[in-house]
């Protein structure tokens, strides 16, 4: 979750499920799990939080076509290769001044921290007027979903085939996929018994 923290919001509405694409902090507090961002004010997102503070945030990791001249049989379809992680919570929204600068002063860190020099120099009415335009949200996760898919059903050796076409890649998101399997012990160069994921 943190290694991909540009995340999929999701969220139940009258009209139907409403999605928000959003870069969130992942916080570890008193044994819970904690998801914080923000989003413009224009966006109605916060206001379905609002309504409905049950969600759900998919965080997606590294994936990959499969090609089934991976495989040592001819018969055989292509696939997809992924990790992602859905965590389902509850959200409250805020709007607070000091409440939004506490997000964002977890964000800038995270992705720029050089900004937080030039944040800081900002007038004090600029950056007001920009706190005035977004709207905070916390997630308390409830339960978290893992799921990998990573031809833990295939051979060893068709799985050190997956591997070693996808570690050729120049896509990292492709290429990580490899490094996934590697991570889980798959393929003819790793120790221990295949651990099964849906």
């Amino acid at each position: 979750m943190r290694a991909n923290p540009f995340a999929i919001l999701i969220s139940s509405t009258a009209e139907g499920p409403f999605a928000t694409h959003v870069p969130l902090v992942i916080r570890e507090a008193e044994n819970s799990l904690i998801l914080r961002g923000h989003v413009a004010k224009a966006n109605p997102h916060w206001q379905y939080l609002e309504r409905e503070p049950r969600c759900l945030t998919i965080f997606h990791g590294a994936h990959a076509y499969i090609s089934p001249t991976n495989y040592v049989t001819h018969e055989n379809v292509p696939t997809w290769n992924y990790g992602a992680m859905h965590a389902y919570g509850n959200a409250r929204t805020f709007s607070a001044p000091d409440e939004l600068l506490g997000v964002l002063h977890e964000l800038i860190p995270m992705f720029e921290p050089s900004y937080g020099e030039q944040w800081a120099s900002l007038s004090d009415s600029y950056r007001e007027r920009m706190l005035g335009h977004i709207v905070g949200f916390e997630i308390t996760v409830t339960s978290l979903e893992a799921k990998f898919k990573l031809s833990q059903n295939r051979t060893r050796e068709e799985q050190q085939n997956v591997m070693v076409s996808l570690s050729e890649a120049k896509d990292t998101v492709v290429s990580g996929v490899a490094e996934l399997m590697r991570d889980q012990n798959l393929g003819l160069n790793s120790s221990g018994p295949n651990k099964k994921h849906s």
